[in-house]
C-alpha cells in the first residue's frame, strides 16, 4: 500500500472509530441495565475484548510473519497507551478524579488480573526455553489463567466482598434503561454487536496503516509496535472511554480500558501459538523487557490510584493520572534515546 493510501484510509477509519464508538459506549450501557450485568462486565469483558481485536489481529500477524519483536511490543504498547488514554479521560472528568467517583469491586479485579498476567509474562521470559510443537506451554497455561480470571470477575458482581464507600462524588452504576416496547434485549443486543464488529474492523484497518505508516519512518519495531501501531489499535478504547465520560457512565469507561487491557495481555500467549521459530518470550529484546516492567509499574499505580480513591490531585487529576501520563512519556523518551 502506498503512504498516500494509507493515510487517507487511516483518517477515514479513525472517523468511522469516532462515530460507531459514539454509539457503542450507549448502547453498551442499555445493554448492561438490560441483562443485568452491570457495566463493569460490559465494559471490561465484552467491549475490553472486542475492541482488542484490532491489536490481537495486528500481533498474531506479525508473530506469523516473522516479526515477535513488532507482536509483542504492539500487545504491550496497547497496554500502555490504553492507561494512558485513561488519565486523559481523567482530565476530561472536572467533578472529581475519575478513580475516585468510578470506584468498582469488579475494575480492582481486572487490574489485579493484569498484574498477574504481566508478571507471568515477565517470569516465562527469564525461565529455561521450551516448546512443544513451536509453542510455549506457557501460553496455553495463560490462556486457562485468563479464562479462570474473567470467570471469577463475572461472579464477582453478585458477591462482592469489598465495596467501595460512596460519597457526594461517586458515580454509581445505576439501571438507567428498563426493557418495554421500544427497547428490548434482542433488539440492542443485536444494535451492540453490530457497532462492536465496525469498531473491531475499523481498528483492524486503522492498525494495518498505521504499519506502513510507521515504516516509512524506519524506526525500531519495538517503537513501531509500542507508538504506533500500538496506540492505532488503541483507539477505540479511547473513543469509548471518552463518549462514556461524556454520558455518566464512568464505570463503564474504567472497565472498558482496564479489561481491554487483560485482553491485549492475553495478545501475548496468541502471538506464541502463530509464531513458528520457538517459544516467542525467549527472542524479546532489552527494550522489550523495559516496556514489560514500565507496564507493570503503570497498571499497579492505576490500581493503586483506585484504592486510594483521592478526589482532586495535581492539575485537577488524581495523582496516579499524573504519575501514568509521565511515565509513558518519559519511558517512551528512554527507548528512543537510548
Amino acid at each position: 500500500m502506498e503512504l498516500s493510501a494509507a493515510i487517507i484510509l487511516f483518517v477515514i477509519f479513525t472517523a468511522v472509530i469516532g462515530i460507531a464508538g459514539i454509539r457503542l459506549s450507549r448502547t453498551a450501557d442499555q445493554f448492561a441495565d438490560l441483562t443485568g450485568f452491570g457495566e463493569a462486565v460490559v465494559g471490561g469483558v465484552l467491549i475490553g475484548s472486542i475492541n482488542s481485536l484490532a491489536g490481537t489481529i495486528t500481533s498474531i500477524t506479525a508473530a506469523y510473519q516473522n516479526h515477535p519483536e513488532l507482536a509483542v511490543s504492539n500487545a504491550l504498547g496497547g497496554i500502555l497507551a490504553q492507561t494512558t488514554f485513561l488519565a486523559l479521560a481523567d482530565i476530561s472528568y472536572k467533578k472529581a478524579n475519575l478513580e475516585h467517583a468510578a470506584a468498582s469491586y469488579t475494575n480492582l479485579m481486572h487490574g489485579t488480573l493484569l498484574i498477574i498476567m504481566l508478571s507471568f509474562i515477565f517470569l516465562v521470559t527469564f525461565s529455561p526455553e521450551f516448546s512443544v510443537m513451536g509453542t510455549n506451554p506457557a501460553s496455553i497455561l495463560m490462556i486457562i489463567g485468563y479464562t479462570a480470571g474473567v470467570r471469577m470477575i463475572w461472579k464477582a458482581k453478585r458477591r462482592a466482598m469489598w465495596i467501595p464507600k460512596s460519597t457526594a462524588s461517586t458515580v454509581e452504576d445505576l439501571v438507567l434503561y428498563v426493557e418495554d416496547e421500544n427497547l428490548n434485549k434482542k433488539s440492542v443486543a443485536i444494535k451492540f454487536f453490530i457497532l462492536a464488529a465496525i469498531v473491531a474492523f475499523s481498528g483492524y484497518v486503522v492498525a494495518e496503516t498505521g504499519i506502513v505508516i510507521a515504516a516509512e519512518t524506519k524506526l525500531s519495531e519495538t517503537i513501531v509496535g509500542g507508538l504506533f501501531t500500538g496506540v492505532a489499535t488503541a483507539l477505540p478504547e479511547l473513543i469509548v472511554t471518552l463518549t462514556a465520560v461524556r454520558q455518566g457512565a464512568l464505570t463503564l469507561a474504567v472497565s472498558n480500558i482496564v479489561g481491554g487491557n487483560t485482553f491485549d495481555a492475553l495478545c501475548v500467549a496468541f502471538s506464541d501459538i502463530a509464531y513458528l521459530n520457538g517459544s516467542i518470550y525467549h527472542v524479546l529484546a532489552r527494550s522489550q523487557m523495559f516496556i514489560i516492567a514500565m507496564t507493570l509499574m503503570q497498571v499497579s499505580i492505576l490500581v493503586m490510584g483506585l484504592l486510594d480513591r483521592e478526589k482532586h490531585g495535581i492539575a485537577g487529576i488524581g495523582w496516579e493520572s499524573f504519575l501514568i501520563i509521565v511515565l509513558f512519556v518519559g519511558g517512551y523518551a528512554l527507548i528512543i534515546y537510548s
